[in-house]
């Protein structure tokens, strides 16, 4: 994922989410895919769709222990 690709995604992001703290981080090792912060939080990835060119999908998990009971 290049430099361009991952700018965009990252404006996209904060608009949708409204939070100007979301950031997107490359990953040293994986070259379709990029991390994704709000602050220095880690909450997901985003990697590119091998489906559709040009697109990319966002992943994030939500763990028991960060859930309120």
């Amino acid at each position: 994922m290049d430099a361009k690709d991952m700018a965009r995604i990252e404006a996209h992001l904060k608009r949708t989410f409204a939070n100007a703290t979301l950031s997107l981080k490359a990953r040293p090792k994986q070259k379709d895919s990029a991390e994704v912060y709000i602050g220095d939080e880690f909450i997901g990835l985003i990697y590119q769709d091998e489906d559709e060119d040009g697109s990319f999908m966002f992943e994030m998990a939500i763990l028991a222990e960060d859930l309120d009971a």
